[in-house]
């Protein structure tokens, strides 16, 4: 059976990766949840410019709250400029990640929660985190008491992985974690190409879905920012540099294609997600007898090992793409 489920999500991922509540502020609730104005920010950040990332970012957060905006999401990448790819293709030196990377404890961090509990509204946003000697693309919640509900590492690299990348490393795992607005859950980027990296946060009691991004423009990621929020009953809202999103109630409500921007909308998070069955080309195991933890457990574990393979396959295909241009 085993061998089985990772075949078939082995075929399922290849096509699909191509193609607690405390009240802020009193928000409106109904037997259908809790509706909130939330707001999608799109700017280019600058690489490898932290200081000069950090103020756009800040001036965009303060006209999403002049909007009205509960919950802003800003894009991947949003201090250090992404620069892995660069890094990659060999245009910088792999030590000038160093210059963008903070930890979660830097000065930086700390601007944007006193600016969260200054403008009362949660922020959310991508940057590069420092642990010891790797740095991982990471994603971070901030309340608007300033605190630090909860961070998230990208799970799944379009470029693959190496084991070297140290200014790369994967995520190895995905939790929600508890906020102003219920329990939230949060993916980055190429992660939302893939039915279980959303999956795995709902499982752990997420009610709505975070996606600061850096990447694909067309149809085809609203499509699959879409089929999030249809398949697991929540709203979802994407921070993609040229594409803001959001999606309530199984519906795109709110979407902009520019780059300079900031795309408001409203979502109801719902008092209990409704997650729908994936389709058997994407999910073969049936439900799991017991706890949900035991189901995100044995979900994670089998996204894992899928991704074993895959990573490797992606980085012959990045490196192919380099040795051709």
């Amino acid at each position: 059976m085993r061998t089985t489920t990772v075949l078939l999500l082995t075929i399922a991922f290849s096509w699909v990766t191509q193609t607690s509540d405390a009240q802020q502020g009193d928000p409106p609730a109904s037997p259908g949840g809790t509706t909130v104005r939330v707001a999608a920010i799109s700017f280019v950040p600058t690489k490898l410019d932290l200081e000069g990332n950090a103020d756009r970012l800040e001036r965009a957060f303060r006209e999403a709250a002049n909007g009205g905006a509960k919950i802003a999401v800003g894009p991947e990448g949003a201090l250090d400029g992404y620069v892995v790819n660069q890094i990659i293709a060999g245009e910088f030196p792999a030590e000038r990640m160093n210059e963008v990377a903070v930890s979660i404890d830097h000065p930086v961090i700390h601007r944007f929660q006193q600016l969260a509990q200054e403008l009362e509204m949660c922020l959310a946003f991508g940057f590069a985190e420092r642990i010891d000697d790797d740095v991982y693309n990471c994603a971070i919640f901030i309340d608007h008491e300033g605190t630090i509900c909860g961070k998230y590492h990208k799970m799944q690299f379009s470029e693959g992985y190496d084991p070297s990348w140290w200014y790369n490393r994967l995520g190895r795992t995905s939790r929600a974690f508890d906020t102003p607005y219920g329990r939230c859950g949060m993916i980055i980027c190429n992660d939302r190409w893939n039915p279980l990296l959303a999956r795995i946060p709902v499982l752990d009691g997420a009610r709505f879905l975070l996606i600061p991004a850096m990447g694909s423009r067309g149809k085809g990621q609203d499509a699959a920012v879409l089929a999030r929020g249809k398949e697991n009953g929540i709203p979802v809202v994407t921070a993609n540099v040229g594409v803001t999103l959001v999606v309530n109630a199984g519906e795109i409500v709110a979407v902009d294609r520019q780059e300079e921007g900031i795309t408001f909308g409203e979502i109801t998070i719902p008092a209990v997600a409704d997650p729908q069955p994936l389709k058997e080309s994407y999910y073969v195991m049936k439900a799991v007898a017991g706890r949900k933890g035991d189901e995100r457990d044995r979900v994670e574990k089998e996204f894992l090992k899928w991704r074993e393979n895959d990573m490797k396959v992606r980085l012959e295909r990045t490196r192919k793409r380099l040795r051709d241009d």
